[in-house]
């Protein structure tokens, strides 16, 4: 317990200034809180406290370039818990260190919103495997040097979770850790100033329970109740919860809907100075019990909003955030060949402490919803619901010049609004091009398929791949043939792996050969060159040509051109007679000699 003492001694001032300010000096529940954090510390086996030393001893460990994640659901990847123990190897032969299981908790069949609707914290899906898997799942990855990332849904719970059935039965403690009304006079107050969530397929944010004659908070879903923060009962249980996932071997917490956690009436329930006390905390005592653990927070907005869910460098919240807004606006940049927007965000980022770690991708298992920088975009003449349908019609396929195959999600005509689904491939163009067998296009989709991820791998922050993006996986278009699924497209790009396909990769001649051993390649110089470190200096670099984009990378006196494509045009460098070395080919490469290929790109170190 030495450990312990220390490290809550270190902490133990702001962590009691910082609850009480919460909870009204409510003492009785802080030592609650406090008796709750010895318990978590006690039950960590000595494999985790070990990780924790190690890490403690290496702080810079998570800015290292050798990191490479991978976002998985366990059913569409190996069926069950036990079937991803089997094909830890093949993880492992993709590069993968760093292992994102999207919800697996217990949550009921058609009212789970994808497993974000959570019955029961302490209990796996009975279809993926038991608890006890999961935590041998963790044991083996640990042993392969690999951390395992976990959802937490913090913000509400399913109808069906114990808490939210004793509410419903009229339990006053129950109630009281939700949002319950006898009548529509507040909620009436909140839906004035809170933004709805799904104003299309699910209006307002509360619901009318007809059998208890009862009005409930639903941000997002009638299925998922918003939690009340305001009751410590409810973050001293939450928290006890998240430390049982932890403790079964957790390395990064996904701490879900971040923004919206204390909910304040008259306010937009967004963003509220509460949910940093609460992120803060979380940090402090993942510090005390666990301090090996990373909080990944889900906050989905613009650069200058995100940056305050770090929080100060003395005061940090959250140790890594979602990269939401690049992947969005790469896309963007696919569509319109145009890369000032992404030149633009990315000085924005740029500008970030380098102490910043960010989680970044290409697709994940959402939806790319279109919440450019429409304000920056009316410069250039694109106003938001014209741009939104040129760039819905543009992943649909059906603008001139595309090949793209995506659908909509959450299709509001009368705002103009819908947001995108597709895997990286179909939405590159590789269905198309192998339905129509035309060589090619297939060659040029697969080139722009490979530079979307060398961008990926040249941000600042984790690389993470979305299952079957390695081999280029295409949409599943048989989720419209299933009753439990034709409702929400998004399950076009979560369809299962194609483990018969994937036996591709080992053949150079196929789409999964050609893909795999680029990325491969891609991953393994990514891991041996230090300029890829999330801690280096990133800047942009305008070539005067907008089709392209460059970054450099600045570490310890050397310095990397990062220049990519965005066209399907070739484009002459001109300018300078500098000399690099090409460290994906290690050949020599001048800049006044220097040709792009269509989708091209270049890692030029100076």
């Amino acid at each position: 317990m030495k450990k312990f003492e220390e490290r809550f001694a270190r902490f133990s001032d702001e962590l009691k200034e910082l609850y009480l300010s919460l909870y009204e000096d409510n003492t009785e529940a802080y030592e609650d809180f406090c008796a709750m954090l010895k318990k978590a510390y006690t039950e960590r086996k000595p494999a985790l406290r070990k990780i924790d030393d190690d890490r403690l001893a290496n702080p810079d460990w998570l800015y290292s370039n050798k990191h490479l994640g991978m976002m998985l659901y366990v059913n569409n990847f190996a069926g069950n818990l036990q079937g991803v123990r089997k094909k830890l190897s093949y993880i492992e032969e993709c590069g993968v260190n760093y292992i994102h299981l999207m919800p697996l908790l217990k949550s009921p069949k058609g009212r789970s919103d994808g497993g974000y609707a959570v019955a029961d914290f302490r209990t796996v899906q009975p279809e993926l495997g038991t608890i006890k898997d999961l935590e041998a799942l963790a044991d083996d990855a640990h042993k392969k040097g690999m951390s395992l990332c976990l959802d937490f849904v913090m913000n509400h719970t399913s109808e069906d979770h114990e808490w939210a059935k004793a509410a419903r039965a009229g339990d006053e403690e129950a109630k009281q850790r939700y949002f319950f009304y006898d009548n529509w006079d507040i909620p009436n107050e909140f839906e004035k100033t809170v933004p709805q969530v799904f104003p299309t397929t699910a209006p307002g944010s509360f619901t009318y329970l007809e059998d208890c004659d009862q009005i409930v908070m639903t941000s997002f879903y009638p299925y998922q109740w918003d939690l009340n923060y305001a009751n410590p009962k409810v973050f001293n249980d939450m928290m006890d919860n998240m430390f049982f996932l932890i403790n079964k071997g957790m390395d990064v917490i996904r701490v879900d809907a971040t923004p919206y956690i204390w909910k304040e009436l008259g306010t937009t329930c967004r963003n509220l100075p509460q949910v940093h006390t609460i992120s803060r905390i979380m940090h402090i005592i993942c510090e005390i019990v666990c301090p090996s653990v990373l909080l990944l927070g889900e906050v989905v907005m613009e650069p200058s909003k995100l940056a305050p869910y770090f929080g100060s460098e003395d005061k940090p919240e959250c140790h890594m955030l979602y990269n939401a807004t690049t992947m969005c606006t790469t896309w963007n940049t696919i569509a319109t060949k145009d890369t000032r927007l992404l030149r633009y965000q990315m000085d924005q980022l740029s500008a970030l402490p380098h102490s910043y770690l960010f989680q970044n991708y290409i697709r994940c298992h959402d939806d790319i919803g279109w919440g450019l920088d429409y304000k920056w975009l009316e410069q250039l003449g694109q106003l938001e619901v014209p741009h939104k349908k040129f760039l819905n019609d543009w992943f649909l396929g059906k603008f001139e010049g595309s090949s793209s195959v995506g659908a909509l999600y959450n299709d509001d005509p009368r705002l103009g609004d819908a947001r995108m689904c597709g895997t990286t491939a179909s939405l590159v163009g590789i269905e198309t091009a192998e339905k129509n067998k035309d060589k090619d296009a297939l060659e040029l989709a697969i080139d722009c398929d490979l530079m979307l991820h060398a961008w990926v791998f040249s941000q600042s922050g984790i690389p993470v791949l979305y299952s079957g993006d390695e081999i280029a996986q295409l949409n599943d278009h048989s989720y419209i043939e299933d009753p439990d699924k034709v409702e929400d497209s998004r399950y076009l790009h979560r369809g299962a792996f194609n483990w018969k396909l994937a036996e591709n990769r080992k053949k150079a001649f196929t789409r999964q050969g050609k893909v795999f051993s680029e990325l491969r390649k891609l991953e393994k110089v990514r891991a041996e060159e230090e300029l890829f470190r999330a801690d280096a200096d990133v800047q942009t670099v305008n070539l005067g040509d907008n089709r392209l984009f460059c970054i450099s990378r600045k570490y310890n006196g050397k310095k990397l051109f990062c220049i990519f494509n965005f066209s399907p045009e070739e484009i002459q460098i001109h300018g300078g007679h500098e000399t690099y070395t090409d460290i994906l080919t290690e050949k020599e490469v001048n800049s006044a000699e220097l040709t792009v290929k269509p989708y091209g790109f270049y890692w030029l170190k100076k």
